[in-house]
């Protein structure tokens, strides 16, 4: 496609989301609702045929030299499938943001201000890989009052189209406009900076995929992005931390799960209990095979207690493993380890363990991370865990959402006055 004709079409989608955008704010609970359900029954089934469409991708992708991993991200199974469509029912199930008017107070002029919760407007979405994100973000989108964009990954076209459709389908169902939801259906990539520069047709951008993918949108982007660049997640064991408590928080936190973003990458340890722990949470580390990369006192406490370790190098400090691999290091108190953290965090999630109140209350007042814990595990840090049903994404930017990303998330405020005739003097 040429490029006067891509921008065509993008001015297009534009238009007809900013007008579905229209609609779907003004749109009841209940039609948003039965549009979630219709669309979880299509998906439901339509379970062959998404297969189908799926299979096409999968093959370009093995015949592309993808690894496993990916062609796995890329796979519609059968419980992928069931999942989906639970999700969308678990999405109506959640209570409905848009509407709700809270702080409501009574001025000495005889008005009464208060705040109301409104959809952002239209959300272009640039995802890759993972096919069902085209229906998680869209019904997030839906229930929240918003129109959405959705530009998936080149190698999962023809599952993206396939279900969008259905998404759309769930749309129609409920009497809703159908174009609250578009898939942009080329490949081309020049697509994507074209969608990033439209500030007339698109509200906010939510990148999901992996860090170049990310940092290309948020250095082009002329419209506000969602978005966190890294998961660099600390681990703080305190000298006056339940040790026991400590063992399973750092092994949790590292090993229940290592690709996701909330995976701890960086232990830090007091030296005062390093003694006593570290050897026995190297040992769990071992027997899961986790690569060790410490200090020079880490080295030399693991090392005597026979425990394989290699030198950590200035890089690991700042690095996103997102594998089995732990950076640990040794520090002499809480500032310490506060200073580590401030440089070289990614601002995303971060704990202490401790039952010292007073040094829990300064690391989550001074730690500036959009999630910060206390003797919990950083994998908590996630929108099903933090009740919020679902999350479009982590945020780690300052202003409007931060942390797991949920339907709240996906709303703004405006004031609202409620008068019964009073002028200003």
């Amino acid at each position: 496609m040429n490029p006067t004709d891509l921008a065509a079409v993008i001015a297009d989608l534009g238009q007809r989301a900013r007008t579905a955008a229209r609609l779907m704010a003004s749109a009841a609970t209940a039609p948003k609702d039965r549009a979630l359900r219709a669309a979880a029954a299509a998906i439901r089934r339509e379970a062959a045929a998404l297969k189908a469409a799926n299979a096409l991708d999968l093959q370009a992708a093995r015949e592309a030299g993808h690894d496993a991993a990916f062609v796995d991200r890329l796979a519609l199974t059968d419980a992928v499938i069931a999942g989906m469509a639970e999700g969308l029912e678990q999405i109506a199930a959640l209570a409905d943001p848009v509407g709700e008017i809270s702080e409501v107070k009574a001025r000495p002029s005889g008005i009464q201000v208060g705040r109301m919760r409104v959809p952002l407007g239209v959300i272009g979405i640039i995802y890759e890989s993972r096919p069902n994100v085209t229906i998680d973000a869209a019904g997030l989108c839906i229930k929240s009052g918003n129109a959405t964009v959705l530009r998936g990954g080149s190698e999962a076209i023809h599952s993206n189209r396939a279900l969008a459709a259905l998404i759309r389908e769930g749309l129609h169902e409920a009497g809703l406009p159908e174009d609250a939801v578009q898939l942009i259906g080329t490949t081309d990539r020049a697509a994507v900076g074209l969608l990033i520069a439209s500030p007339q047709w698109i509200d906010v951008i939510v990148p999901r995929g992996g860090k170049s993918l990310i940092e290309r949108i948020s250095a082009d982007a002329r419209v506000p992005v969602i978005k966190h660049l890294d998961g660099i997640c600390h681990v703080y064991i305190d000298d006056q931390a339940d040790l026991d408590q400590a063992l399973r928080i750092a092994d949790n936190a590292k090993t229940q799960r290592y690709s996701p973003c909330n995976t701890m990458e960086t232990l830090l340890v007091h030296e005062g209990v390093a003694a006593q722990v570290l050897p026995r949470l190297g040992r769990i580390y071992a027997d899961k095979g986790v690569e060790m990369r410490g200090d020079a006192p880490t080295q030399a406490l693991l090392q005597a207690a026979g425990l394989p370790v290699v030198a950590a190098t200035e890089a690991d400090w700042s690095t996103e493993y997102l594998a089995p691999i732990l950076s640990i290091r040794l520090v002499d108190g809480l500032d310490q380890a506060i200073d580590h953290i401030t440089r070289y965090g990614s601002q995303h999630t971060d704990a202490i363990v401790t039952q010292n109140h007073a040094r829990a209350m300064r690391f989550i007042r001074e730690v500036d991370s959009s999630s910060v814990m206390i003797n919990a595990s950083t994998r908590f840090a996630d929108g099903f865990e933090y009740g919020l049903g679902a999350e479009i994404g982590i945020s780690t930017d300052k202003l409007h959402a931060r942390g797991p990303v949920g339907l709240e998330g996906l709303t703004s405020l405006k004031w609202v006055v409620f008068g019964s005739g009073q002028v200003r003097g």
